[in-house]
């Protein structure tokens, strides 16, 4: 039976780049010489240091840009609450892998009421979804594609 997995996922290769080409142009910008703001990439956290919160903005940018130059989906992107202190100011980037259980249930839901003969299953992170013909899987996955749902998804493992 052909099936395919619904999962969210972030290339950490290319986020690790886009990090590094911000760190760059950062370190080169001419409104930031003088001063130590920085990016760095702990797992998938993103944390931007800088002397004051305009500067953490304009690195936000930066960062942000990068990442969308390099194939990254900024839906993933959840910014933290900006700290302030000892004249330093931080700010953390997470970027969100997985479906979480939430919304496989309302991916399972919508599938469902929209009565394409396939089967769901939650697997995880990800979403099996099974059928008979591949037709009835393609439905599936244009109808995903067209609905919002807050985080991005990619369709792998398809198999016929």
């Amino acid at each position: 039976m052909p099936s395919f997995d619904i999962v969210s996922e972030v290339d950490t290769h290319e986020l690790s780049n886009a990090v590094d080409q911000a760190h760059r142009e950062i370190s080169n910008r001419f409104d930031f010489k003088g001063s130590d703001a920085k990016v760095t990439l702990k797992d998938t956290i993103v944390t931007m240091e800088a002397q004051v919160e305009f500067q953490i903005k304009q690195i936000y940018d930066v960062v942000t840009q990068k990442m969308a130059k390099r194939g990254i989906d900024l839906a993933c992107v959840e910014k933290s609450k900006l700290q302030e202190g000892n004249n330093r100011a931080t700010q953390n980037v997470v970027i969100n892998q997985g479906i979480d259980s939430e919304i496989a249930k309302k991916i399972t839901k919508s599938l469902k009421q929209q009565n394409f003969k396939i089967q769901t299953q939650v697997q995880g992170e990800k979403v099996r979804v099974t059928g008979k013909k591949r037709d009835d899987l393609q439905q599936a996955m244009q109808f995903l594609r067209e609905m919002s749902l807050g985080v991005p998804l990619q369709f792998n493992n398809f198999r016929d």
